[in-house]
């Protein structure tokens, strides 16, 4: 990848993409290779009794901010609160033991709430059941297939909306639960049509309930920013249950309303496999095997970020379709890696899959000892939970930023927000991707023109006078510290992840990195999104950044992104900013 006089460089292609690239003789990795699970690579590393320490606090972490979600989640989807805690306990355990992500947290996600429940509504739990058994068998499917790599060509703004659009409809679900409103009939799923019913039911508001709920809203909301370090969301869930208690409120409990959470694990038994009932169930099943592979590799890239490891996306989509296929067999919902969970594990100080592990064990050990407990949580506490969970599903500043830069990437977003919202998730990303590549088509045809086709074989040409050469410098040749890497080709998001994940091979040897983008026709927000995040991670590095040649539009975007200085530093050409690196330290004054 740095540039050189050295022979052995050569041009490598990455999709559409070209880089300089210094071949390495590494031999091929065998199937084994790509699909052992992290736990191993981290118990060959050497696993001690620091590290285990590590991973226990960690994993008591999660577990405090997985208790909670898990019963709320699945409240909210239409099962029974057991079914969240069996989800997170086998989900996440299976996760955690034969995953390719060092540092994922499995178990049930906001993002399914709403698929979830619908599937409960049109199949029955029977149903939901077997669609998350198929949804682990095509997840495995798609991993020892090696398609997870296919699962990153799906736009930037095509995740962002989509994701946001769920925290709408999650926001609004909860409605019903925050006020204490008693509705004639049963909920409509379709926003249109929910939203009418919800405001005819507005005067039977229970006030208690809604004091009670704006309160464990408020607690969320505070101590969020004023102690992050406490676990908030357990705390302020097991005052609300306590005040519930001491004062006896009228307000729906757990144990009121489903009659409490059992104390063990059910026995595992295989859902019904009748082919017409497979038949049936199959689109859901595809949705959930989508979705599921989405969130968990998105999740994982986050985790990467974070902490500068590299994730093995097929190994980990196999782990998801065990996982799903285990939570199943015990009764459980949909299995994926968990954003915010996750984050919360590498905040913690895990040191690798054993926080998981520990984090499941956690949570079998409360439903074992503690299960009686949580029958007097309070259902309008856990709507406060996921009022503020669905509010943070919206990244809010990723979208304003969006806006500012492409108007084209805003299309894509809004389209797929707008569908998510009112149609459904499938036609969302489906239309999403579709409007994506259309829109790539069209920058591509604008960009076509016809120039003059140079020989292959390069005429000679004269050295010209020495003012029109620049001084050569034999530290940019051969300078360790610095390493230049030159893209051609359209930066969008089919090459983004490719691109991405070669640029993140730096050495940690070198000290600055030059990113010459001056034969890159256009980038969209995808490629403008991974710039950034390879910036954050060589800043943490105390790398040093040049972005050279980006065209005043390229730029633009980039600013919107946030690629801007100190984080990144932007010059004209590669020879201008080799002239900046080695240009000599100013002197200090006597």
């Amino acid at each position: 990848m740095p540039l050189s006089d050295d022979p052995a460089v050569k041009t490598q292609g990455v999709g559409s993409m070209a880089f300089d690239a210094r071949p390495v003789t590494v031999a091929p990795p065998t199937f084994l290779d790509l699909f052992t699970p992290k736990l191993v690579t981290v118990l060959r590393e050497g696993y001690g009794p620091a590290q285990i320490r590590h991973d226990l606090l960690a994993g008591l972490t999660v577990a405090i901010v997985a208790l909670p979600l898990s019963t709320a989640i699945a409240i909210a989807s239409g099962v029974t609160p057991d079914r969240g805690l069996y989800t997170a306990i086998i989900g996440g355990f299976l996760i955690s033991l034969f995953g390719g992500s060092r540092f994922q947290i499995g178990g049930p996600a906001g993002a399914f709430i709403v698929l979830v429940s619908t599937t409960v509504a049109t199949h029955g739990v029977d149903g939901l059941i077997l669609a998350v058994f198929l949804s682990g068998l095509l997840l495995l499917a798609i991993g020892f297939l090696r398609l997870g790599t296919y699962i990153k060509f799906i736009p930037y703004p095509v995740t962002l909306g989509f994701t946001a659009g769920i925290g709408v409809v999650i926001f609004v679900s909860q409605i019903k639960e925050f006020l204490g409103l008693t509705l004639p009939a049963a909920e409509p799923a379709a926003l249109l049509e929910k939203l009418p019913v919800l405001w005819q039911a507005l005067p039977g508001t229970d006030w208690p309930t809604l004091a009670l709920a704006s309160a464990t809203l408020a607690g969320l909301v505070l101590l969020k920013r004023w102690k992050p370090q406490w676990p908030g969301m357990l705390l302020v869930i097991a005052v609300a249950a306590g005040i519930t208690a001491l004062f006896k409120l009228p307000v729906e409990t757990i144990g009121s309303r489903f009659g409490g959470i059992p104390t063990g694990l059910p026995a595992p038994a295989l859902p019904s496999l009748s082919w017409a009932r497979v038949e049936e169930v199959f689109p859901t099943a595809i949705t959930f095997a989508l979705l599921g592979a989405i969130e968990s590799l998105l999740s994982a890239v986050v985790a990467d970020s974070m902490t500068g490891r590299n994730h093995r996306s097929n190994c980990e989509l196999v782990a998801q379709g065990i996982a799903n296929m285990g939570s199943a067999l015990f009764g459980g919902i949909c299995v994926t890696g968990t954003i915010a969970r996750t984050a919360t594990n590498v905040r913690a100080g895990a040191h690798g899959p054993m926080a998981g592990i520990m984090h499941a064990l956690f949570l079998l050990a409360f439903i074992l000892v503690a299960a009686p407990l949580g029958d007097r949580i309070p259902l309008a506490a856990l709507a406060a939970v996921l009022m503020l969970l669905s509010w943070n599903m919206i990244e809010r500043h990723a979208v304003m930023t969006l806006f500012r830069g492409s108007r084209g990437d805003a299309v894509v977003f809004l389209c797929t927000f707008g569908l998510t919202v009112f149609r459904s998730l499938t036609e969302a990303i489906l239309v999403g991707v579709a409007v994506g590549a259309t829109l790539f088509i069209s920058r591509m045809s604008a960009l076509t023109e016809v120039t003059a086709e140079r020989a292959f074989i390069p005429e000679d040409r004269p050295d010209g006078t020495p003012a029109e050469r620049l001084p050569y410098d034999a530290r940019t040749a051969r300078d360790p510290a610095v390493a230049v890497y030159r893209i051609s080709g359209a930066f969008f998001f089919g090459a983004a992840a490719s691109v991405g994940s070669a640029l993140e091979r730096i050495a940690d040897r070198h000290r600055t990195v030059i990113l010459d983008v001056s034969a890159v026709p256009f980038l969209d927000s995808t490629a403008a999104h991974t710039i950034e995040g390879l910036a954050h991670k060589a800043a943490r590095r105390g790398v040093r950044m040049i972005l050279t040649g980006a065209s005043v539009p390229m730029r633009r975007l980039l600013l919107a992104h946030g690629v801007r200085p100190p984080l990144v530093l932007f010059d004209r050409s590669i020879a201008d900013a080799l002239a900046v690196v080695h240009a000599p330290a100013p002197e200090s004054p006597p």
